[in-house]
């Protein structure tokens, strides 16, 4: 089917939107206005650290509530902008004490606890490098990324270092220190306990006065081949999280925020927890992993206002049913976003129907440093589209010249490479150590993303795939992303990820790999009569919506599908392992059963 325009939401009282008008909005906006809203240090910096914190306190929310932790033990620890800004200028201090330098990394692999927050912004004003590494890599990439981003420092648990970085720990030469945040006072050779150390620290501190140019965050994304890149964001970058906060997220003074995604991923520090803490709002953080019941829980309780999670989630939600989430009370709720990777428009719907609110997707990746194009609270959302380029953003649908140069795509409709103007604040400064892979992201005035869209007549972005997942079949170039919303309209479908294999006569035939929703086959009946009854009306739901050029010719079942840890279906891997090729860098690779 067809989704129709949901128009905005008129339910109960609440704020004015932050963008009413998209274009006039456009037209009047500058980057310089925002910073100057933001301003500067005393000394005149431009800190992240400093406007996260200090700033708020200046303009008196020092006994506001920053942050909320909820343990999956059921305690629960509170932050006030005051409390946070002194645990952050401890661990400051303690990297002063340590000899750490302004641009020096700071590497932190640490699950979800209040350390790894006020450690991100000690760092941030300590004017060192905040470095986060998701803590479900193992020792090979924990290393890879450390050597990458020759790490001074550490933050971790003790169990984390003793299976993931004991081993090699001497063998990094630039490593001078390793922070143990739950150990005790005998902390092992080589490492630090933090909770004593930092006991000893002031809990003032001057931000440094860092340039905007200078560099402030080092996130790591994987290829398709090779090793991670180091992402260089500096701290200008700020003035992005705030303008994107207020216009993509629609955060407003009194706001309860919720960002599910982890800070080892660019989204979890980006907007879990720099854009809401230059907008003074209450952040918090869920130290669990995923649980329906839990989420639902904390959406009510908490009062959450502002939700931002990630399509991989909002499927696990829909796998959970709407019967569960009717049993909450998720009144408080104003506005959901997702990001991650395209969200599907039955995804968008179901957001209506089952929670009263449509969830609005973003796109940007962690070479942009923040959202793009978004979907707003004021407007229309078009299920399954990206939405419209942020203000201050230049985007353009664009096809690559033979003499290496780009041509813009007027035309609506047409399908090319996804591309921005370069110029906004949290734009990648870099490749670390790696000058050539960065100048290669650049062409003809542009960005060049590598995801294929299409732009309609009214300027929505629509989400094509990625260029090295098109599948070209009988002369037919086909976008995976279609296929997989299509077959997730069947209602036995969760999740779905779709590839091309070889075919001496097409080229390429389409192959479908489905995970189903409980119930949907009886346990361990993925193969059989069931099996191929499901199997022959999903084929044939996708012919009668697709055609038969474009549908699937084969659909296989599977427990789960492969994903990266923030929740991006990985179709490289499952093709890789389809033709029995090299998989690539598969350091973001998330468990799976298939």
């Amino acid at each position: 089917m067809a989704f129709p325009s949901i128009e905005k939401d008129r339910r109960g009282p609440g704020p004015r939107p932050n963008l009413t008008n998209y274009r006039a909005t456009c037209r009047a906006f500058s980057y310089d206005a925002v910073r100057r809203e933001l301003g500067r240090s005393p000394g005149g910096g431009f800190n992240i650290g400093y406007l996260a914190l200090d700033r708020q306190l200046a303009r008196g929310l020092g006994g506001h509530l920053a942050l909320r932790w909820l343990g999956r033990d059921g305690s629960v620890r509170d932050f006030s902008y005051a409390g946070l800004a002194a645990e952050a200028n401890r661990f400051a201090n303690l990297l002063r004490r340590l000899g750490v330098e302004p641009g020096q990394r700071v590497f932190a692999l640490a699950h979800r606890t209040p350390a790894l927050y006020a450690a991100a912004l000690g760092t941030l004003k300590a004017g060192a490098v905040f470095c986060p590494l998701f803590s479900q890599f193992g020792p090979e990439p924990v290393r890879t990324h450390m050597e990458i981003g020759d790490a001074s420092v550490l933050l971790t648990s003790a169990t984390l270092y003793r299976r993931k970085v004991a081993d090699w720990r001497h063998e990094l030469p630039s490593l001078r220190q390793v922070l143990l945040i739950d150990a005790a006072e005998d902390a092992p050779e080589g490492t630090l306990a933090l909770t004593p150390a930092l006991a000893a620290q002031s809990d003032s501190f001057e931000a440094v006065e860092s340039a905007p140019e200078d560099m402030a965050l080092l996130h790591f994304t994987s290829g398709t081949t090779g090793r991670p890149k180091g992402v260089v964001h500096v701290h200008d970058a700020a003035t992005h999280h705030y303008a994107t906060g207020r216009f993509a997220l629609d955060l407003h003074e009194g706001d309860v925020y919720w960002c599910t995604a982890d800070p080892g991923w660019v989204t979890g520090t980006s907007y879990g927890i720099l854009a809401p803490l230059l907008h003074g709002v209450t952040m918090i953080v869920d130290e669990a992993e995923f649980d329906a019941e839990r989420w639902y829980a904390i959406l009510q309780d908490q009062k959450v206002s502002v939700w931002y999670t990630a399509p991989t989630a909002i499927r696990m939600l829909m796998r959970a049913g709407a019967e569960l989430a009717a049993g909450y009370d998720l009144g408080a709720l104003r506005f959901a976003a997702s990001v991650g990777e395209p969200l599907n428009p039955e995804a968008v719907v179901w957001g209506r129907e089952a929670l009263g609110r449509p969830f609005h997707d973003n796109w940007w990746q962690t070479e942009t440093g923040g959202i793009m194009i978004a979907n707003y609270a004021a407007l229309p959302v078009k299920p399954g589209s990206m939405g419209l380029p942020l203000p201050g953003v230049r985007a353009g649908i664009v096809e690559r010249a033979p003499d290496g140069g780009v041509v813009e795509i007027v035309e609506p409709d047409r399908v090319g490479e996804l591309a921005l103007r370069p110029g906004w604040p949290s734009m990648m400064r870099g490749y670390l150590h790696e000058e050539a892979r960065y100048r290669k992201a650049f062409a003809g005035g542009w960005y060049l993303s590598g995801d294929l869209a299409r732009r309609d007549a009214e300027g929505y972005y629509w989400f094509v795939g990625r260029a090295d997942d098109m599948i070209k079949t009988s002369g037919h170039l086909i976008g995976p992303f279609e296929v997989e919303s299509v077959l997730m309209e069947h209602p036995a479908v969760a999740e779905a990820g779709v590839i091309g294999v070889p075919d001496p006569v097409a080229g390429e035939l389409v192959k479908a790999f489905v995970a189903l929703k409980p119930g949907a086959l009886e346990p361990g009946h993925e193969a059989g009569e069931a099996a191929e009854a499901l199997a022959r009306a999903l084929l044939g739901h996708a012919r009668k919506r697709l055609g038969p050029a474009v549908a699937p010719r084969e659909i296989v079942f599977r427990k789960s599908l492969p994903k990266t840890r923030s929740g991006k279906i990985l179709r490289r891997l499952l093709k890789a392992r389809e033709l029995g090729q090299e998989p690539g860098d598969l350091s973001t690779l998330e468990s799976d059963e298939s």
